[in-house]
């Protein structure tokens, strides 16, 4: 199905929402705002997209009096991959942190519930049915798949109840910790819960994973791999085929709730990021409690768009893009979308369509029986030509049994 971006009614809805709550906020206190004077949807999608250019330093410094931003003072410091918010700057601690191999394999699971709860209290868990570094890629299924985790997630937790399955199919699969890092390397808060990973610059994950799949294809003897990617792992994994050579080695992209547009969160970011565009910080201090990366996935940021500045798509990669209806976090769910670019093909699908009580949400859809026949279904249509559909709720998933 073909869906067009920045058309639909939720879009509207939740930049109308934002800056109706920008308008009284600045309008004084207790004050309505004169409706003539509110701006109009085409105004507020210019002022969520203005943002600011991308500004690499020569010392690739984040912030400071110019040489790495083109405006404002911005606090932060860094090692070549940053991203100025604006205003007076809006990012905290120095780029760095790192990735890690998965250990002993965990439990497998069908609850999101619980497997996360595991991550966290294991966060060098495997994830069921990967990391056979043995594994030989079949005439049949040629390309290993590497299986990357969305933010404040990890290795096992995003993949204990896929991972299992996708092998038994016929796959060497692989999968790894991105995005590791502590309160000062720009973390945030979530760094201090041991299996909180995804929290670092992406551009940074994006190289950790230029370096892992590199392993993979010379492990396996592989030309190419395809991915599987949730949230901030589906961008990622997009700014690895653009910027860090990944487009060569990729040919099959599936991402599940990708913030390949960004995140308005509600409303809750784009705000942040029109008051930001005002010259106020606001998104600095929230990034000091959800790290770089969270700050990075709004609508409108500099990742976000740089990420899409040359077309959504890159020649020679398949996408298939999965939104949900009921996604908290991605939000609206249509931001996940993408056009298609010369040279490539793109499947967009709602995961309701046809299967109205699959109700996941952003994280149980990595638990849904449906999603993950729609990721065998993108790897090998021939093998997976139908898809299941199954009762999966938000939050809990697992069929509403933990």
């Amino acid at each position: 199905m073909t869906i067009t971006r920045g058309r639909t009614r939720s879009v509207r809805a939740a930049i109308l929402m934002g800056v109706g709550v920008v308008a009284v906020a600045l309008s004084g206190a207790g004050a309505a705002a004169d409706p003539a004077s509110e701006p109009t949807e085409q105004q507020l999608a210019d002022i969520i997209y203005q943002g600011r250019d991308v500004a690499w330093g020569t010392d690739g410094g984040l912030g400071g009096t110019g040489s790495a931003c083109t405006s404002g003072s911005g606090a932060g410091s860094g090692n070549g991959s940053g991203d100025c918010l604006g205003g007076s700057g809006s990012s905290s601690g120095s780029s760095g942190g790192y990735s890690s191999d998965p250990g002993a394999i965990g439990p497998a699971s069908t609850a999101f519930l619980p497997a996360f709860g595991y991550g966290l209290l294991n966060p060098d868990a495997g994830a069921p049915g990967t990391n056979d570094w043995g594994c030989k890629p079949t005439a049949e299924h040629p390309r290993p798949v590497v299986l990357l985790h969305g933010t404040w997630m990890n290795a096992y937790n995003g993949y204990a109840y896929m991972g299992q399955p996708i092998k038994d199919a016929g796959y060497c699969t692989f999968t790894f910790n991105y995005g590791r890092s502590n309160m000062v390397e720009g973390g945030g808060l979530g760094s201090f819960l041991p299996g909180v990973m995804g929290t670092g610059y992406i551009q940074d994950s994006a190289k950790q994973t230029a370096a892992f799949v590199d392993r993979v294809l010379a492990a396996t003897g592989s030309d190419e791999v395809d991915i599987i990617a949730h949230s901030q792992g589906g961008s990622m994994a997009n700014w690895y085929t653009k910027y860090e050579g990944g487009a060569a080695k990729v040919k099959n992209l599936v991402t599940f709730g990708a913030t390949h547009h960004g995140t308005s969160l509600d409303g809750i970011g784009a705000l942040g990021r029109m008051v930001n565009n005002l010259g106020i910080d606001v998104l600095g201090p929230i990034e000091i409690f959800v790290g770089h990366a969270g700050i990075q996935q709004t609508v409108g940021s500099d990742f976000v768009k740089t990420l899409n500045a040359n077309g959504d798509t890159v020649p020679g990669v398949d996408y298939t893009v999965v939104g949900t209806r009921y996604d908290e976090v991605t939000n609206p769910y249509e931001l996940t979308f993408l056009d298609q670019g010369p040279g490539s093909t793109v499947n967009n699908v709602v995961l309701q369509e046809g299967c109205e009580q699959d109700i996941s949400d952003h994280l149980t859809m990595m638990y849904s029986p449906r999603a993950l026949s729609i990721a065998l279904r993108a790897l090998d249509p021939v093998q997976n030509p139908q898809l299941t559909c199954a009762f999966n709720p938000w939050l809990i998933g697992g069929g509403g049994s933990l």
